[in-house]
Parts: structure tokens; C-alpha cells; sequence
């Protein structure tokens, strides 16, 4: 959204500085173009998306794990050994943090894992089968599927407000545009307003509100076919 913000108010600037003799609102245009410029060589650079898609991976990986050793689930079985099966989970996760130690290095905290298991996991655990499927049922799968149901609904409200800003700043070039016609002298912020635009489309389709305000969730109350649960 910076990036946009600094490109649209450097249109903005160079527009001003064609109606003054002195180069200050030239000089304000150039840096804001270069801002922006920094901007994007950042985002080449840096990746935030993809530190975001891989955090997010890590802890999907982490959260599926974590039930699994709840529920009893492969494999994590043995009922009777709790503290090898505490050791085998540890060290899951250690595995998982190291294969993404960049990502590790990148969030400025370490990879070691010293006691994950909350008591809250071993009581679920310690529970009758019937009991932790239905633990599984409420805290995971509805949870889950009321959470991007929710996003669904959010994203699809912004995808219209901000369709609804690019037809409004459609509309404003096309009435300057005419207006000139008419009042060819008159000097109109058209390109501005085409820039604000197309900023507009390109945050539309970065954020991509539309196709994520697509998803349908099903509410699946029974055990995933992966999860082998042990009585």
C-alpha cells in the first residue's frame, strides 16, 4: 500500500509542478518517485509475502502435530509411554524449525524447543476416545471452518469497496477528460487520477480479496481419515 500511496502523491506533485516556475514541487515529485522506487526494491528484495506464506506453513505444520499428539493420532499411539512420546514430538518440532531455519533467522527467535506440551494437551490426551473427537470436532474443525468463513465474508466486503473506488476514479478521469473538451486550457489532474487507478487494481489484485472471498468451508464432523486414533 506504500508503494502506491508514494507513487499516486508523486503524480500528484509532478501535475502541481507544471503550473510553477521554481523546481521545488519537481524535486518533492522525483524523491516521492524514488521512495517509491526504494519500495519496491525492498519488496524484490526482502519478500514479506513469501516469510508470510512460509510462517504460516510452519504453523500449520506445528498446530497439526500438536493435535495429533493430543488425539493419540500417528504417531503418537503409545498410550502407556508419555514421556517418549513428549521426546518424539519435541523432536517433530525441532525438525520442522530447522528445515526453515531462514525463516527462523528472519523472525529473530530460536529453533530450540524446550517444553511445547501445555497441560491443557496432556489432559486432552489423557481423555476416552469419544471425548477427544469431540474436543477435535468443536476447537478444530468448526473453529477452523467458522475462522475462513469469516475471512470469506471480510475479504469479499473489501473486494467491493475497493471495486467501487476504481469505478469512482474511472468516473473522475472520464468527467475530466470530457470537461477538457470543453475547457481545453483548464489544466486537470487526469493522469493522477489514472495512476490512483491503476494502484488501486494493482493493491486489488496484490491483496487478492476476490478469489479468497471464494472459499466455501464444509463443517466435517467426523475424524479425518489420517488421523488413526488410539482408544
Amino acid at each position: 500500500m506504500a508503494y502506491v500511496f508514494l507513487l499516486v502523491i508523486a503524480a500528484f506533485f509532478a501535475f502541481l509542478s507544471d503550473n510553477t516556475p521554481t523546481a521545488t514541487l519537481k524535486i518533492i515529485s522525483a524523491l516521492l518517485f524514488l521512495s517509491s522506487l526504494g519500495v519496491m526494491i525492498w519488496l524484490r528484495v526482502a519478500k514479506p509475502d513469501d516469510i508470510w506464506y512460509n510462517g504460516r506453513a510452519v504453523a500449520e505444520s506445528v498446530k497439526t502435530r500438536a493435535w495429533r499428539w493430543m488425539l493419540r493420532a500417528e504417531p503418537y499411539e503409545d498410550v502407556e509411554d508419555i514421556e517418549t512420546m513428549r521426546k518424539e514430538f519435541v523432536k517433530d518440532l525441532k525438525a520442522i524449525l530447522k528445515q526453515n531455519q531462514s525463516l527462523i533467522g528472519k523472525l529473530g527467535i530460536s529453533s530450540a524447543v524446550h517444553d511445547p506440551i501445555t497441560q491443557q494437551m496432556i489432559s486432552v490426551r489423557k481423555l476416552p476416545i469419544n471425548e477427544r473427537l469431540e474436543v477435535y470436532k468443536k476447537q478444530r474443525i468448526t473453529d477452523q471452518a467458522l475462522w475462513y468463513a469469516k475471512k470469506a465474508k471480510f475479504n469479499k466486503k473489501k473486494s467491493t469497496q475497493w471495486f467501487v473506488v476504481t469505478v469512482i476514479l474511472h468516473s473522475i478521469a472520464i468527467i475530466c477528460l470530457l470537461y477538457n473538451i470543453k475547457e481545453p486550457t483548464l489544466k486537470l489532474p487526469i493522469e493522477t487520477i489514472a495512476v490512483a487507478a491503476s494502484g488501486v487494481l494493482t493493491w486489488l489484485q496484490a491483496k487478492k480479496h476476490n478469489e479468497l472471498s471464494s472459499v466455501r468451508v464444509q463443517l466435517n464432523c467426523t475424524t479425518p481419515g489420517h488421523f488413526k486414533m488410539r482408544h
